[in-house]
């Protein structure tokens, strides 16, 4: 049995919030909160039960209490946060994406191999029950051989030029918030794409509004995303095979439920949601295994993956002209 380790969470907004809930209702050890205001650190403690809150993340890491930390920042400030996290000795689970590009991210996983640490990007979908249910089936061979992708992760976020998703000082767009969810899912797929193609439309601050990628890989398999900030559609995802398809449920990057149907149509197989949280303690569960097997990087997203991901939504960006400031 993996032993839980004391985690702190670094950032206290929203995804930070659903994070806290779950670990909370699923029993694992967190223990302390560091935000860049003490008053927002010691609310978020109070609401959760986290017995340290700190004003400064500095405070945080150093922290004696703690085991390992979750970066919830905002993108452009994951590198640092996860650097600061395992210069000071922690094991680190870095909200996606990773970070802002590449380079950032090599540079945090050299870091973390020096150090004999682990850092793990919480792309949280990878371990869901649906997801893992998923993997069984296609190795299985019950679709046959998978050729398909289709999935789309697009929401109607606010307009504001100042708001996260448009502030290009942030990282904002919807490729590195939405897009990266399809795009994780077909590298879990497929691996490498052998050919990236990318368009996308812009908000009037310079960032993606909405961006289509279409990822082929040898033997004519392929898989085609969509992200979009200002509409929201069917949130599905369809996994296709010489014999067979799996359709997913809205919101198939959340833990849901499944359909496995055959060429004719008929169902196989009906995978429902077998959870009560948002799914957010698998990741906390991988990292804390890893851990407790002395290893530094899993099978399911191994971290030379994550660095892989971040250098196709290099490419992606490179093709649509989207670039950061101080990039």
């Amino acid at each position: 049995m993996n032993k839980k380790l004391r985690w702190g969470i670094l950032g206290t907004g929203g995804i930070a919030n659903a994070f806290a809930k779950d670990l909370v209702a699923t029993g694992h050890s967190v223990t302390a909160v560091g935000s860049r205001t003490l008053e927002s650190s010691r609310a978020f403690a109070s609401t959760y039960g986290i017995g340290e809150a700190f004003g400064s993340y500095e405070e945080l890491v150093a922290y004696e209490g703690i085991d390992a930390v979750y970066v919830s920042t905002p993108h452009p400030f994951h590198a640092t946060n996860a650097r600061l996290v395992l210069e000071a000795g922690k094991h680190a689970l870095v909200e996606k994406p990773f970070t802002l590009n590449a380079s950032e991210a090599r540079d945090v996983v050299e870091l973390a191999e020096r150090r004999g640490l682990v850092v793990l990007e919480a792309m949280w979908t990878r371990w869901l029950p649906h997801m893992v249910r998923l993997r069984e089936i296609i190795r299985a061979g019950a679709i046959g051989e998978v050729s398909t992708l289709i999935a789309d992760h697009t929401q109607c976020l606010p307009d504001d030029p100042k708001h996260r998703i448009n502030a290009p000082e942030l990282g904002g767009g919807a490729l590195l918030d939405l897009g990266i969810y399809p795009i994780s899912f077909a590298w879990d797929l497929f691996g490498q794409p052998s050919q990236i193609r990318a368009n996308a439309t812009f908000t009037g601050t310079g960032v993606d509004q909405s961006s289509t990628v279409i990822l082929s890989y040898e033997g004519g398999r392929s898989a085609v995303t969509h992200s979009a900030s200002n509409v929201r559609g069917s949130n599905t995802a369809v996994v296709m095979g010489s014999k067979g398809r799996i359709e997913i449920d809205p919101v198939w990057y959340t833990a849901t439920s499944f359909t496995v149907l055959g060429n004719d149509g008929r169902v196989s197989e009906r995978f429902e949601r077998p959870l009560t949280t948002r799914g957010m303690e698998y990741q906390v569960m991988e990292l804390e295994s890893l851990v407790a097997q002395g290893k530094t990087s899993g099978t399911i997203l191994p971290v030379q993956e994550t660095v892989k991901i971040m250098e196709c939504l290099d490419e992606v960006r490179r093709q649509i002209g989207l670039k950061y400031p101080g990039e």
